[in-house]
């Protein structure tokens, strides 16, 4: 393959180095995603509290959706650069071809099951006679470039995987730039309203879409997509289907923990619900930098556990650890400090802006927690143990948030309901952190084992 050498070398003995060179780019690329939504939601935010609220009704969808393709990309990367540390290359490249020919009709199977369904979606969310229109024009425009959307997602863990985060950072700017210069045009020029922001975020998923297609089709990677190394055989669809598993459904219950986070507020009127949006969506902005840096150096953990250099991904995991933490202590105080100023970005309402204040406030207060429980979620995702992968990644949004969420609102009203997500987030912070060491004593075992059995040999 001719182009090979374009891609990072992940068996670098600089790892420190090399680390920074896959994750630097992924945090850009998933902050300017993180910065895309911000945008669009200060466009739309200029329309009113209705247009607020029905943007922020439409993320649990917009994370429903894209959980299905953080599951196929997640159990993919973790099976192509677990392939590729065992210098097994045509198996990654059957891997991720095979991935990308399942995600095509469950892309298409998802957006005709959700547009007949919209209605009663927004109706379990909690819409309001005022929002419901605006959020059906948003919601159903979106959805025609959900399947696109699916493909970008697992495309660009393909790209990661190999180690080319930096075509995927570039990827992502592209997109970004592009929604960000139609947003204003296709809102207000056109006067399209919502609608322009959902035609916006279509047209840069076009864009990255044409991106990708240019990257494989030049064989810039080690990977190659072909028709012909498409592979249904259910063994190989089950070891992807199993790693990505718990992705998946860790971003299913986060949906259901939007819904009846909305549904909770949604007896409080119009600006609570838009409040609690504005957190939401904050909380979203600071995960993606985090959640970048662990894929793009979830490539490195893969390739040492397949080659087995135990010394090698323990290093890797400390650094990472490190990196993780201070970006969500660091942020998580940035929100809590300046809360007032951001929530303003997103709304001019008085009354909107104070609710909003506290809900960011009280969300954020064990956000520095985060970078624990998204490290060890993506370590286990990389040593392919999918069950503890499950127990840490479902707790923050799943069994630890939902029950909280039903419960703590009906005793103590709105204050109940900005607990259940502060009690979840510290409860699966710590949830990961005994994971976490259990991990960490296990890979110095392992380190142990192999020094006794050098000693021998060389004995």
């Amino acid at each position: 393959m001719s182009v090979r050498e374009t891609r990072v070398d992940l068996s670098d003995p600089d790892l420190l180095g090399l680390i920074l060179r896959l994750a630097l780019p992924s945090v850009v690329g998933l902050s300017t995603n993180a910065l895309q939504q911000a945008v669009n939601a200060i466009f739309v935010g200029s329309l009113g509290a209705q247009a607020i609220a029905a943007v922020g009704m439409t993320l649990p969808i917009v994370v429903l959706l894209t959980a299905v393709g953080q599951g196929i990309g997640v159990g993919t990367a973790s099976f192509i650069s677990r392939h590729l540390g065992a210098g097994e290359y045509l198996e990654a490249s059957r891997g991720a071809s095979t991935a990308l020919a399942v995600a095509a009709p469950i892309g298409i199977m998802l957006t005709v099951a959700l547009l007949f369904n919209l209605r009663g979606i927004f109706v379990a969310l909690g819409a309001t006679s005022t929002i419901m229109p605006v959020a059906l024009d948003y919601a159903a425009t979106l959805l025609f470039g959900y399947t696109l959307m699916l493909l970008n997602i697992v495309n660009g863990f393909i790209v990661r995987a190999e180690g080319n985060t930096r075509f995927s950072m570039w990827t992502m700017i592209t997109a970004f730039v592009l929604n960000a210069v139609l947003d204003p045009a296709f809102i207000f020029l056109l006067d399209l309203g919502v609608r322009g922001a959902a035609l916006a975020t279509l047209a840069s998923q076009i864009a990255a879409m044409s991106l990708y297609i240019a990257y494989f089709a030049n064989l810039r990677g080690i990977v190659v997509l072909r028709a012909s190394r498409i592979s249904l055989r259910a063994e190989r669809i089950r070891r992807l289907a199993l790693i990505g598993a718990p992705a998946t459904m860790s971003s299913i219950l986060a949906t259901i923990a939007f819904m009846l986070l909305y549904r909770a507020a949604a007896p409080f009127g119009d600006d609570f619900i838009a409040a609690v949006g504005i957190a939401v969506r904050l909380l979203t902005i600071g995960a993606l930098p985090i959640t970048g840096f662990c894929l793009g150096s979830q490539a490195v953990l893969g390739f040492g556990w397949g080659s087995r250099d135990f010394a090698r991904v323990l290093k890797t995991a400390k650094f990472i650890l490190s990196m993780t933490v201070a970006l969500s202590v660091a942020y998580s105080a940035a929100v809590v400090i300046f809360a007032r100023p951001l929530v303003r970005l997103f709304s001019d309402s008085e009354k909107v802006t104070e609710i909003a204040v506290t809900t960011c406030i009280v969300f954020h207060l064990f956000f520095g927690l985060f970078g624990i429980q998204s490290f060890v979620t993506a370590m286990l995702q990389s040593f392919g143990r999918a069950r503890l992968s499950a127990v840490v990644s479902l707790a923050r949004q799943g069994y630890l948030f939902i029950p909280a969420v039903m419960l703590f609102p009906v005793i103590s009203g709105f204050n109940g309901l900005l607990a259940s997500q502060a009690i979840a987030e510290l409860g699966a912070g710590i949830i990961a952190l005994f994971v976490m060491l259990h991990q960490f004593a296990e890979l110095r075992q392992a380190i142990g084992q192999s020094a006794s059995r050098a000693v021998e040999i060389a004995g």
